[in-house]
């Protein structure tokens, strides 16, 4: 495509805080260094992305091919296509020289578009298990951003394409500075359900909290919920005695870390990088649901490095007391958990990204 500008990058994405967060992120880095970034995204990835007054949006949505049935493969691939024939216009109007997809099938159409036209393009995956729609564009792609080498699903003639970047994060968490504290105090307990603000966990988790209270343990709960359950837990929490603090979802999350000895949160590679990042010891519980069980995978890990505790769904009612039990009795159970977060930092990763970037330019000039 003739006439491509050297500063203009669109980055794609859509979908859950775990794809848009990291897009944004990187979005603001670029525009630091002087670069014309446009994020392309979709319906859902907008709720999170319209907040940002900083960073130019487009969008463009498209769909999954999911299911059994006939009618909505059918509909669904004509979405597609009707998706990369927007991505086809955007680009050759916008003509950038690099596409970042950022995962999700929201990235799908727009990558497709980029080699369509032959604009080069590098996907970024955050979790463990490559996911299905980088494992369809990795052929395709000039490189794989990779934020962890224990990575699943790569086939060994794409390792040229791999760049181990590390997880791409918001720069306030990476100059988040920790507490100082030795967890002598009450037991202050953050509760995540990740940008779905997971709905189960406004269920089964104040009951734990209640035998934490009657056993004599004393917690400070500051906890993310849907709006619809904040007045039942407001009640809840006052009716048996315990200090409180309810929140929808925010992206001023950092705010909240800093007022945290521990995490309750999902297993998304994201907020689980956030909390790694900021020293904070957690209680990963995967979301049963997850595509291909990538949230399983990233607790499993995470756990076997020693970088959090891990329960499992079905598990909570189980588990839970005992483990904050141990912790509250214990609380050098936390130090140690942190103590092995220090060996994992992810503040090299966008120096990586500008690496990458100029090699492309470099090789666009030298063709000339």
């Amino acid at each position: 495509m003739k006439n491509i500008s050297e500063n203009k990058i669109i980055i794609a994405t859509g979908g859950t805080g775990g794809h848009v967060i990291p897009a944004y992120s990187l979005a603001k880095d670029l525009i630091k260094k002087n670069f014309d970034v446009k994020i392309i995204t979709d319906s859902r990835g907008l709720v999170f992305l319209e907040k940002f007054k900083d960073v130019k949006l487009i969008v463009n949505n498209s769909s999954t091919v999911y299911g059994k049935n006939i009618l909505k493969i059918l509909f669904s691939s004509i979405r597609i296509i009707i998706s990369v024939i927007n991505s086809l216009i955007i680009l050759f109007r916008i003509k950038p020289f690099l596409i970042f997809g950022m995962g999700g099938y929201a990235s799908f159409p727009v990558c497709i578009a980029a080699k369509l036209l032959k604009i080069p393009f590098i996907i970024y995956e955050n979790n463990l298990l490559i996911g299905k729609s980088n494992k369809y564009l990795l052929p395709l792609a000039r490189k794989i951003l990779i934020s962890y080498d224990e990575i699943e699903g790569l086939s060994e003639k794409f390792k040229n394409k791999i760049v181990r970047t590390g997880n791409i994060l918001r720069e306030e968490i990476l100059n988040f500075i920790p507490k100082s504290s030795k967890f002598n105090n009450n037991l202050k307990i953050l509760v995540l359900g990740g940008s779905q603000a997971a709905k189960v966990f406004g269920e089964v988790l104040p009951t734990v909290f209640e035998k934490c209270k009657q056993q004599g343990i004393d917690l400070e709960i500051i906890q993310q919920c849907i709006k619809s359950q904040n007045d039942y837990l407001a009640m809840f929490y006052k009716k048996i005695g315990i200090k409180f603090e309810l929140f929808n979802f925010t992206n001023e999350i950092v705010s909240y870390y800093a007022k945290a000895d521990l995490v309750i949160t999902r297993s998304g590679s994201s907020v689980t990088a956030e909390l790694i990042n900021c020293k904070i010891p957690f209680i990963s519980i995967p979301y049963p649901f997850s595509a291909d069980s990538h949230q399983e995978k990233n607790a499993n890990y995470l756990e076997k490095k020693g970088y959090c505790f891990l329960i499992r769904e079905n598990e909570i009612q189980e588990k839970l007391f005992f483990l904050i039990k141990s912790v509250n009795q214990d609380r050098e159970i936390l130090n140690n958990i942190v103590k092995k977060q220090l060996n994992h930092t992810d503040k090299n990763v966008f120096s990586v990204i500008s690496n990458e970037i100029k090699i492309i330019l470099d090789e666009k000039n030298s063709a000339r």
